[in-house]
């Protein structure tokens, strides 16, 4: 009986302990999205690996051609053959301002 309780009770730990972890949930911080991942993930299909271009224009100097906000209009509102919304919210910021870094 004691050792299938402490099973029990170790197992349990085990199980807590790793449940836990996000030390930003703890203390209200939310994690600041990373404009860079966010574009890497939505936007490189159709841009390239490198944002060379491929199937739709190089954004590697895009910074160079439009104003940050003028990049979050487009991601929102799509351009051309870019369809709307492909990324939303603080995402969208999050590329935007990444992307208008690039010149």
């Amino acid at each position: 009986m004691k050792k299938s309780l402490l099973t029990l009770v170790f197992g349990s730990v085990i199980f807590l302990a790793a449940c836990g972890g996000d030390d930003s949930a703890s203390n209200g911080e939310t994690a600041e999205i990373d404009g860079k991942s966010v574009v890497q993930q939505s936007c490189a299909t159709c841009h390239g690996g490198q944002l060379q271009g491929g199937n739709a224009p190089a954004l590697n100097q895009l910074g160079a051609k439009y104003s940050e906000e003028e990049i979050l209009d487009i991601i929102l509102n799509g351009k051309d053959r870019m369809p709307p919304g492909i990324v939303k919210g603080e995402k969208a910021e999050a590329a935007a301002e990444y992307l208008s870094t690039l010149k």
